[in-house]
């Protein structure tokens, strides 16, 4: 079947579906079995899907009652707990389209958010969530009513119990309100907003119906069949990828979704749950393969190191010919079949033992690590997407692993290069636009439906893709965090002695500057400060030249997320120009230039130990980040 007729058959299949209509058949499928699992003050619980969509209908009903309802928006401000899915579906089937932030963002970018959207409920977990809310709700006048999830509620502020009391009280006396209410909610509704990343200017919204949500999902299973399989739901449901793969997704294919609720409690999660698909980001990837490598070194048993080192290596060199399209020769492959038992083993200290199908996504992930997770028997195969697609728009397929590679578009969604090599994607994935933006919208989005990734790609003769440059300036950490550098090079320049910064951080696990001194007013202040300083060199090693950088950086990390924050920084003497080719003639910074001529100040900035300076005096390690 060619791409068109899929297309064509994919939107049959999903004709007239929305999340409420999946919603409703997955109760009905699977009704006694778990849905979601999480921890209570050390016990486990367990919500089956009868439980789930009878909280979910008491929410809707609240809802309805304090007049929320059709072409409305609420905030969900939650880790990855049970009530903030069901308080997603509960909005959700009340006719609104429900927002997930990020719970680390500052009050002035909810405020953006809230004001942008005109959202008139929040949802928040904890107190200190809701302060960040009452910080703002002066100056968010659409925001009428503010849940809190866990926790005693001040005055003007409802607690969840009595939220859902309330919604139980109104199914009680009217039975048939909640079908009513979702039966009305058609699939181009708006379901949800996701605020990405721009290059400049602040966050966009990025517009999903129920028709995008569904549509996917099907092509996505289409590729990827999974049902009736165990996920760990640990990245922030703010993003597309875990609100695609552990909620949307665990409707429309019945997963058992375990909560994580802090990612930093990961593995004693992934121990708990040994979910049988587990997708990860790069740095997750990173981590649990340094936590096997130094099992392995701490084992006392020489021969039993000796034998596991020897296994590995084994494996990995039978991976790597494979995958060049060489013979693996007959003893190399002995070897790594022997150890097949034991890479179980291994896979099993870090709940891995069940999983059969592996996922990186959002970031590329370094060819060292593919080669690990290979020769452990759990290749990493890589889906590709953005929030504009929905999610996901090409993937691996099962048995035709190839690393690197994005793999192929899923089934109904057209993928082709550009003139210049750029990546254009067209399908029912294709977001609505970006909310109140169709200046915006227009730009991502062509006249003929194609969507403009910004990433370069190239196409192998086995039809795979492979990402090789990215057009658009966007840093995407190595734990799949979307983050704008020209808004933080803004930020960065607070203080007057800094002419010119630079973020770093695309792959990288965490955000570091290089900063040029402005060569007219970085004097006068030294000489202002009395610091005697014959060359600007000698400046940009001076202790108060140091601190009053330290001083700017800390002030812009007030306003940033803590993903968003810096971390380390270098600074530099020489400016930047386009005779020394940091710059364009339009005096644009060139990006790969100035990462290339930097090299080895940046690599320091991510070394053991690491060279630049902190940020906070206080903590001279790496840092780290945190979605």
């Amino acid at each position: 079947m060619d791409v068109i007729a899929e297309r064509s058959d994919i939107d049959k299949a999903v004709s007239g579906k929305t999340i409420p209509t999946i919603f409703a058949d997955a109760e009905r499928r699977w009704g006694d079995r778990p849905a979601l699992r999480w921890k209570n003050n050390g016990d486990w619980e367990t919500l089956t899907w009868h439980g789930y969509r009878e909280q979910v209908a008491a929410v809707t009903l609240a809802l309805r009652e304090l007049g929320f309802g059709p072409d409305q928006f609420a905030l969900i401000m939650a880790r990855n707990v049970p009530e903030h899915m069901i308080a997603d579906l509960g909005i959700v089937h009340a006719g609104g389209a429900a927002i997930s932030v990020y719970n680390t963002l500052a009050p002035e970018q909810i405020e953006y958010v809230a004001n942008h959207s005109g959202a008139t409920v929040a949802f928040v977990e904890n107190e200190a969530f809701l302060a960040k809310i009452l910080a703002i709700r002066s100056s968010t006048p659409a925001l009428r009513h503010l849940v809190l999830i866990h926790g005693e509620p001040p005055e003007g502020v409802l607690s969840w119990d009595d939220l859902v009391a309330s919604g139980r009280e109104a199914y009680a006396r009217d039975p048939s309100a909640f079908e009513r209410s979702w039966r009305g909610v058609g699939p181009e509704d708006t379901v949800s907003l996701i605020y990405t990343s721009g290059t400049t200017g602040p966050p966009k919204g990025v517009t999903y119906s129920h028709y995008n949500i569904v549509w996917t999902l099907e092509a996505t299973q289409r590729r990827l069949t999974y049902v009736d399989e165990t996920f760990l739901s640990y990245l922030p449901l703010a993003h597309v990828a875990e609100r695609f793969t552990s909620q949307w997704g665990g409707i429309y294919l019945g997963h058992e979704v375990y909560l994580c609720p802090d990612p930093a409690q990961l593995l004693p999660y992934l121990l708990a749950a040994r979910p049988t698909v587990f997708v990860g980001v790069p740095r997750v990837w990173e981590k649990l393969m340094s936590g096997i490598q130094a099992g392995i070194e701490a084992e006392a048993d020489e021969a039993k190191r000796g034998m596991a080192r020897g296994a590995l290596a084994a494996a990995q060199q039978a991976y790597m010919l494979r995958r060049d399209g060489r013979p693996v020769p007959d003893e190399i492959a002995s070897v790594a079949e022997r150890a097949q038992p034991l890479f179980v083993l291994l896979r099993s200290k870090v709940g891995l033992d069940r999983c059969h199908t592996a996922i990186t996504s959002t970031a590329p992930c370094r060819p060292e690590v593919h080669e690990f997770w290979a020769a452990l028997g759990m290749p990493l195969y890589e889906v590709w997407g953005m929030s504009e697609l929905t999610g996901p728009a090409t993937a691996v397929p099962p048995g035709d692993h190839k690393a690197p590679s994005i793999g192929k578009a899923l089934p109904g969604v057209e993928v082709r290069l550009g003139d210049d090599g750029e990546l254009l994607v067209r399908g029912g994935n294709v977001m609505v636009g970006y909310y109140r933006d169709p200046a915006k919208t227009a730009d991502a989005i062509d006249e003929d439906g194609w969507v403009h990734s910004g990433d370069i790609a190239v196409q192998g003769p086995d039809g795979h893709f492979r990402i090789v440059d990215r057009k658009k300036e966007l840093i995407i950490t190595s734990a799949g965090k979307n983050i704008s550098p020209a808004n933080l090079e803004s930020l960065a320049k607070s203080s007057p002695i800094i002419g010119q910064a630079v973020a770093i951080g695309d792959g990288r696990k965490f955000i570091s500057v290089l900063v040029v001194l402005d060569p007219q007013v970085a004097p006068l202040w030294a000489k202002a400060q009395g610091i005697d300083a014959p060359s600007m060199a000698s400046l940009v090693d001076h202790p108060a030249t140091i601190a009053e950088v330290r001083r700017a950086l800390t002030l812009a990390n007030t306003h940033l997320s803590r993903v968003e924050q810096f971390k380390r920084f270098t600074i530099l003497p020489n400016e930047w120009s386009p005779e020394s080719e940091e710059l364009t003639p339009t005096m644009k910074l060139k990006r790969r230039v100035i990462e290339s001529k930097y090299n080895t100040e940046i690599e320091a900035m991510y070394g053991d130990p690491p060279g630049g300076h902190s940020v906070d005096p206080e903590y001279a390690g790496h840092g780290s980040a945190e979605e």
